[in-house]
């Protein structure tokens, strides 16, 4: 079994920006298979307003500022999508 400890000593060296941005991995990587380019850019557009409104105490500048362009792709995304 794995002690506490070392759970703990792992889990230190990450964030909320680290976390944000696997959940937006695994979101894209999710919505891959169904070709659809507003799930696309709907998915994009949320995390990029998730990355703008999070605590920035809790993360670095840099991925509160990667919600910028977030937004704004999925917006293009959303009007360029059939």
């Amino acid at each position: 079994m794995i002690s506490p400890l070392v759970i703990d000593t792992f889990l230190l060296d990450y964030h909320l920006g680290h976390v944000l941005l696997f959940g937006l991995v695994v979101s894209l990587l999710g919505v891959a298979p169904l070709k659809s380019q507003k799930a696309l850019a709907s998915i994009m557009a949320v995390f990029g307003v998730i990355f703008l409104m999070a605590p920035y105490t809790t993360m670095p500048p840099t991925f509160i500022l990667l919600g910028i362009p977030l937004v704004l792709v999925g917006t293009l995304l959303w009007t360029m999508a059939r």
